[in-house]
C-alpha cells in the first residue's frame, strides 16, 4: 500500500516524535514503513528520526530524507468515467506534491540564505539557527527571567512558529571571552547528543555580537530547588532522579562518539521536566575529548564543593572528575542537605558526616528519620557507600559511572572502603 521515496542531502531537524539508534538505513526505512504515524524518516550516520508532516526549517546537509507515499491502488478500467476520475485524482496528487516540494525547497533556501548571513564558527550540527529578532519576539523582549548564571541570563519564551513550543533562551554576556567559550562549548558538546536525561539544545543564535542558546523548557525548575525546599521530596522520586542523572553521565562518558566531561555537575545544573525526569544541563564548562582520548589538561573548572581534588594538582583530568561531583550530589539527594552548611560543627561537611553516620550505624540521623528511606534500609546503605566511593581522593579508586549505576540498581556489590581517603574540596 505504501512505498518509500528517498531524497539525499536534505534534513528537517525539528518535529521528530521518535529517534532510533544505532540504526542502518534499511531498518530505518522499514520502521517508518511499519509505523502508521510516520510520514518521513531522516537517516544520518547511525540515527533514524521519525517525523510527521508538515515539515519546516529544512536545510541541506549530509542526510537522507525518506518519504512514505501511498501506492496507486485504483484498478484499471475501460470505463471513461473511471478514466476521468483516475486522471483527475492523479493530476490533483501531482499538483499537491509539486506544492509540497516547492514549499520544502523554499524553506531550505530561506534557511540557507539566513545561515550565509552568519559567519558561524561553531561546528555543523542538527540545530536550528535563529535570528536575534526571532528570539527577541519569542521572549517578548527578554521579559520573563528564569535565572542567572556566570555568563548570562535565561529567559522563558515561546517559539512563534510550528507547535508554539515553550523554550528557555540563554542570553550570553557578549562582552566576555568566557561567554563566547560557553556558547561554543554548549553547541559543540551537546549539539549532536540525544538522551532522555539531557536537556535538549534546540538551536542557537550567532548574529553579530549576539550569542544565544535555545533549550527545551523545564517546567519544574532545578534539582536544587526541589531538594532544598519544604516539604522534603519523596524518597522514591529522589532515587529515580539520581538514577536518571547517573544514566545521563554514562551516555556522556561512554556512549557519545567521543567522551564528554561535563565539569560542573551540581544540583543547580540538573533541571526537572514536567514528568519529574532529571535532565543534565549547562554544558558551558564541558570538555569534549578526542576519539580514543581518556584524559586532558585544562584549567580548573567547576563549583566549590563539587570540584575533584585532582583539579588542583596540575595533572591530567578524566571523566572521574564528574564521578566525584556526582558522589557529592548523590549525598545531597539522599539527605536533602547541602554539601556544606553552617551549624553543628560535626555536620558541617556532608561527606565526612555521612561516612561517620554509616560507620556508627546511624543512617536514621543522616536521612533525618525519613521513614521511606529507612524502610529501604539495604538500598540506602548501598547508596551511601556508592557516594563514598565516588568521592575517593584517588581518582583511580572511583568507579566509572556505568559501575556507579549498577551499584545503585543493586546489580553490583558495594564493598566498604578500607580507609577514609575521600576529599572535600572547598577551593
Amino acid at each position: 500500500m505504501y512505498g518509500l521515496v528517498p531524497i539525499h542531502g536534505v534534513n528537517w531537524p525539528f518535529g521528530d516524535y521518535e529517534s532510533l539508534e544505532p540504526y542502518n538505513q534499511m531498518p530505518c526505512e522499514q520502521s517508518c514503513l511499519n509505523d502508521c504515524l510516520c510520514d518521513v524518516a531522516i537517516f544520518s550516520n547511525t540515527t533514524c528520526w521519525k517525523k510527521k508532516l508538515l515539515l519546516s526549517n529544512g536545510k541541506f546537509e549530509f542526510a537522507v530524507a525518506i518519504f512514505k507515499v501511498r501506492k496507486d491502488s485504483v484498478p484499471l478500467s475501460n470505463s471513461k468515467k473511471d478514466e476521468r476520475i483516475l486522471l483527475w485524482s492523479s493530476g490533483f496528487a501531482n499538483i499537491l506534491l509539486l506544492v509540497v516540494i516547492s514549499l520544502m525547497f523554499f524553506s531550505i533556501r530561506r534557511k540557507r540564505s539566513r545561515k550565509a548571513v552568519h559567519n558561524s564558527s561553531v561546528p555543523e550540527t542538527n540545530l536550528h539557527l535563529f535570528t536575534f529578532e526571532e528570539l527577541k519576539e519569542a521572549t517578548e523582549g527578554f521579559k520573563d527571567e528564569l535565572g542567572r548564571g556566570s555568563f548570562g541570563i535565561v529567559y522563558k519564551g515561546v517559539l512563534k512558529f510550528g507547535s508554539k513550543k515553550q523554550v528557555a533562551v540563554k542570553k550570553l554576556d557578549k562582552s566576555t571571552q568566557e561567554g563566547e567559550r560557553e556558547f561554543k562549548a554548549d553547541v559543540s558538546a551537546i549539539g549532536k547528543t540525544h538522551h532522555k536525561n539531557l536537556v535538549q539544545l534546540l538551536g542557537y543564535c550567532q548574529e553579530g555580537p549576539h550569542r544565544l542558546l535555545v533549550y527545551e523548557f523545564m517546567s519544574n525548575g532545578s534539582l536544587a530547588n526541589f531538594l532544598f525546599s519544604l516539604p522534603r521530596p519523596d524518597w522514591y522520586q529522589r532515587t529515580q532522579m539520581a538514577l536518571g542523572i547517573a544514566r545521563g553521565l554514562v551516555y556522556l562518558h561512554e556512549d557519545c562518539n567521543a567522551p564528554i566531561i561535563h565539569c560542573n555537575i551540581k544540583p543547580q545544573n540538573i533541571l526537572i521536566d514536567q514528568n519529574f525526569t532529571a535532565r543534565i544541563s549547562d554544558f558551558g564548562l564541558a570538555k569534549s575529548l578526542l576519539l580514543n582520548q581518556t584524559q586532558t589538561h585544562t584549567g580548573i573548572r567547576g563549583t566549590r564543593g563539587y570540584v575533584a581534588p585532582e583539579w588542583f594538582k596540575n595533572v591530567p583530568v578524566t571523566v572521574k572528575v564528574d564521578v566525584y561531583s556526582f558522589g557529592v550530589m548523590l549525598l545531597e539527594i539522599i539527605c536533602c542537605r547541602k554539601i556544606k552548611e553552617f551549624g553543628e560543627e560535626e555536620k558541617a561537611i556532608l561527606t565526612d558526616w555521612a561516612y561517620d553516620c554509616y560507620m556508627n550505624g546511624r543512617l536514621d540521623i543522616l536521612v533525618d528519620n525519613d521513614e521511606a528511606a529507612i524502610e529501604d534500609n539495604v538500598p540506602l546503605s548501598w547508596w551511601i557507600l556508592t557516594a563514598i566511593w565516588c568521592v575517593q581522593e584517588d581518582p583511580s579508586k572511583r568507579p566509572t559511572m556505568k559501575i556507579v549505576t549498577q551499584m545503585l540498581e543493586g546489580y553490583v556489590d558495594v564493598p566498604i572502603p578500607t580507609s577514609t581517603s575521600f576529599s572535600y574540596s572547598s577551593s
